[in-house]
């Protein structure tokens, strides 16, 4: 069972999820099969990080649970049947979860899963940042 208790005992547990997610990086990193993929280390890095966002309770996977709380919070909510239906686009050994391993597959390889498109399109999403601070000043000699 797991434990929801936050503080150091949850932060330790992060972080150890943190190691061996980075572990698993290193092999596809030097596995030599997705050496086509520019910025592969800066991408493992990102899909770590949404891994570990959405795999709540630490599992190492992310369950129907997880996957709808996740859609949820990108605005995407899904019925019960399409979360199945994502889930089985993706899990090749047919757990019934997405592991990390077939995580990664999914946003590595060539084939467009629904779930990859929606997780794409948020990161696009996310990148567009607001200017901050003051405007410039401009005089009526600047507009077109």
């Amino acid at each position: 069972m797991a434990n929801h208790q936050g503080g150091k005992q949850w932060g330790a547990l992060k972080e150890q999820q943190k190691i061996e997610l980075d572990a698993k990086n290193q092999e596809y990193e030097s596995s030599g099969k997705w050496d086509d993929v520019e910025n592969l280390p800066d991408k493992l890095i990102s899909y770590r990080d949404q891994f570990m966002e959405f795999d709540e309770d630490n599992s190492g996977d992310i369950d129907l649970m997880e996957l709808k709380r996740m859609m949820e919070k990108l605005g995407q909510a899904k019925t019960h049947l399409e979360l199945k239906k994502m889930i089985a686009e993706v899990d090749t050994n047919n757990s019934g979860t997405i592991h990390y391993d077939e995580f990664l597959n999914m946003m590595l390889g060539k084939k467009s899963t629904i779930l990859k498109l929606i997780l794409m399109y948020e990161a696009m999403a996310k990148e567009k940042e607001t200017p901050k601070g003051v405007a410039p000043k401009r005089s009526l000699a600047d507009l077109p």
